[in-house]
């Protein structure tokens, strides 16, 4: 069956050209020229990856992207924008965008992205031994079969990419991923590829990670980096 793609963009020459190679690539595609439309469409819709502009009518893209993740909405969202700006990037991810591209830009380049974060989507296998599923870190348990986090045995909600990158980690304790390799395994972008996105992206979803999971994230204990070289996961002190 093929991928369906929400494009949610006022530029009309933009939406199409996107619209025209994504068919061409073999997705299927609704299309929304304003901000209001493309939230309606997203929340009572189900997509494989919404590509989001930031400066829309009626609703701006950093408003649908809040409202979407306040939804329980896991779809993967790359954002568009205009602005060089280093904060409307950040806010972005930070709302939870799943990655970013900046106006103009490439037809391989917005399908290299495009094609990683939908595979990064895709469910993954349930182990066949229910024993490896649970991991505890410190405080945190992490259910894989359930895909469930508890922190002192209290839920914790995260997103698709933040679970990925925990559990990544989690399985592969006390060693260190530069966030290009984070790149290549979480996100799962070609990093021989121009394409493969920026490592900001790592830093910013290590962010909110920490700020759900550790006691205090301005002193993390779980999710720990080594400057110049990359973040592990401390399994205990």
């Amino acid at each position: 069956m093929a991928k369906k793609l929400l494009i949610v963009e006022d530029e009309k020459n933009i939406s199409y050209i996107i619209s025209v190679n994504a068919k061409i690539e073999g997705y299927e595609c609704d299309v929304a020229y304003d901000g209001e439309e493309g939230l309606q469409k997203a929340l009572t819709n189900a997509y494989d990856l919404i590509i989001l502009d930031l400066m829309l009518p009626k609703i701006e893209g950093f408003e649908i992207c809040k409202q979407i993740r306040q939804n329980k909405i896991s779809t993967p969202v790359i954002i568009l924008t205009a602005r060089e700006e280093e904060v409307d990037k950040i806010l972005g991810l930070e709302l939870g965008a799943d990655d970013y591209i900046t106006k103009p830009f490439s037809k391989n380049e917005l399908f290299a992205r495009i094609k990683a974060n939908i595979r990064r989507s895709s469910p993954d296998p349930v182990l066949s031994n229910p024993n490896e599923n649970i991991i505890k870190i410190q405080s945190v348990v992490i259910d894989c079969e359930k895909h469930k986090i508890e922190k002192n045995n209290i839920p914790v909600e995260l997103s698709k990419l933040e679970y990925d990158l925990l559990v990544f980690l989690a399985k592969n304790p006390d060693k260190i991923f530069p966030r290009e390799e984070l790149l290549k395994y979480v996100w799962k972008y070609d990093i021989s590829d121009d394409f493969y996105g920026d490592p900001r992206t790592v830093d910013v979803t290590v962010k909110r990670l920490r700020d759900k999971i550790e006691e205090d994230s301005s002193n993390p204990k779980i999710i720990q980096n080594k400057r110049g070289m990359g973040y592990y996961l401390a399994m205990g002190e």
